[in-house]
């Protein structure tokens, strides 16, 4: 893999190929691309929302599926990484599979791309409400204060990403910084402060916990998955969303160089502060059984072994990183949808392609990705396991969006144009082989039973994208008509009708 050192284009010449003017400003930088990615991963709000979880299905043995699952990600960031060096465009897959397969097939992983934005960006915010402010402020979670309150979150992200995303950007860049310096620091003094005290336990590194011996590697039939298999959940939930920045490629300066290398590098930092944090608290538990019990497992080892003052600043880093996380993945969603909807790929097109003249923000799409999420947080509020549902969603949805584009990087491989910032090189075979291994894996855990509403919710919202495919087959078919993809600047595309 290696890089390769071209002349910047700016912004017009570089989407002029593909069909499109220059309507957002180019205001994220280097770091800010990085942060971009890393904190829609959030390795805080991956772990903090699920090492419970995994203590109840996997145990503490459970989190060395972790590495397994970072190598199996940072695979597939890999390829991701090639792609956005030869198309920077908001979209991202949805655009890659419209231009190097057709449009059709574009349409439809664009559509679940813009589900799994949705209810990612929910459960994210939902953890706030259910597992840090009652942590931190130390009152009852109901499912009405749950929902009221993340109600209030989602708005609050909203109003952030209409006024500025170079606010947003800048609040992100702080909330990267101070996930960073406090997961490291914390990791250090759980462990000095533990070997001080005498309150590691090597033994829980490996440890079953409250989980049987008996089948614990076994994997499974086929509509249940082993407690071992069941603990990929953790990365599977965590590791994702690192495409974020090229979605953001058009807002990005330098986005064939900058994009790629944010995207692994993300991957690969995560992964590395992720796995020691987790061993840290492994070594670092207390009663297993208690822990497992409690909604807050990580808070109540902190606080158990560093005291309530350094516990409470930890919640504090965790609600912000959370938030953070729910921003990002937030804006995320707007630019899908505004992208679709300037090639006239999304309902009401015409409204949600527009990109506000004094924000110079897509306000429609911002507003109508807010409303959907509002109603998507109706539906799950009030569930049982609600977060456990949500966030199992929003490991299930971006698996099915990584294999497809990973399938078309090897159909379409002849078809890429040239890279201009990445290029796997020597790799590209092995990568994306084991990458697709890795895929098919990750995919055939969801074919448990406890996986069913989030099945059945990413069923009920392809069918609703599917009425509206068959009215576009019919309707204006010239809309999904095949579009080519060339190195030279060109406007062979349908072109968009940009309005102020």
């Amino acid at each position: 893999m290696s890089s390769v050192s071209t002349p910047p284009q700016s912004g017009d010449e570089s989407l002029g190929q593909y069909g499109y003017k220059q309507e957002l400003r180019r205001d994220i930088k280097r770091f800010a691309s990085f942060a971009v990615c890393f904190s829609f991963i959030s390795i805080t709000t991956g772990i903090f929302s699920t090492y419970g979880t995994i203590l109840n299905t996997g145990g503490p043995l459970g989190i060395w599926t972790w590495p397994v699952s970072v190598i199996g990600q940072l695979l597939v960031a890999l390829v991701f990484a090639a792609l956005a060096a030869r198309m920077p465009i908001a979209g991202y897959s949805y655009q890659w599979m419209s231009r190097l397969t057709n449009p059709k097939i574009g349409w439809l992983i664009g559509w679940i791309a813009f589900t799994f934005l949705i209810v990612v960006t929910v459960s994210v915010d939902y953890a706030i409400a259910s597992v840090a402010l009652p942590a931190l402020l130390s009152y009852t979670a109901t499912a009405l204060n749950e929902w009221l309150i993340t109600a209030g979150i989602l708005i609050i992200q909203l109003l952030l990403i209409v006024f500025s995303t170079r606010w947003t950007a800048r609040l992100n860049n702080v909330a990267v910084g101070t996930e960073v310096i406090g997961i490291v620091v914390l990791t250090i003094l759980l462990l000095v402060v533990g070997l001080i005290s005498g309150g590691l336990h090597p033994d829980h590194l490996f440890s079953y916990g409250a989980i049987s011996a008996s089948g614990y590697f076994n994997l499974g039939t086929l509509t249940a998955v082993g407690p071992f298999f069941l603990s990929f959940l953790l990365g599977a939930y965590t590791i994702v969303g690192f495409e974020a920045a090229a979605n953001l490629a058009e807002e990005t300066e330098e986005a064939h160089h900058v994009v790629p290398f944010s995207i692994w590098l993300a991957v690969l930092l995560s992964g590395i502060v992720g796995m020691v944090f987790l061993i840290a608290l492994n070594l670092a538990s207390g009663n297993l059984k208690d822990l497992a019990a409690s909604g807050t497992p990580v808070a109540d080892i902190v606080t158990q072994t560093l005291g309530t003052v350094v516990g409470d600043i930890f919640l504090v880093i965790v609600t912000f990183s959370i938030f953070a996380c729910g921003m990002v993945a937030f804006i995320t969603a707007t630019r899908l949808v505004w992208a679709m909807s300037r090639d006239q790929r999304f309902p009401a097109h015409t409204i949600l392609r527009r990109v506000d003249v004094h924000t110079n923000t897509p306000l429609t799409a911002t507003l109508l990705c807010g409303l959907l999420m509002e109603i998507v947080l109706a539906v799950f509020a009030f569930q049982s396991d609600a977060l456990l549902n949500l966030f199992s969603a929003s490991s299930l949805l971006p698996a099915i969006i990584y294999l497809a584009t990973v399938i078309m990087y090897i159909v379409a491989k002849k078809k890429l144009p040239a890279s201009k910032g990445f290029h796997l090189g020597a790799f590209e075979w092995p990568v994306i082989i084991l990458a697709l291994v890795w895929l098919v894996f990750e995919l055939s855990i969801f074919r448990d039973a406890s996986f069913a509403k989030p099945w059945l919710y990413t069923v009920i919202m392809f069918a609703i994208g599917l009425i509206y495919f068959v009215y576009l087959l019919f309707a204006n078919p010239a809309v999904l008509s095949v579009a080519s993809v060339s190195d030279e600047p060109q406007v062979d595309l349908i072109q968009p009708d940009v309005q102020a």
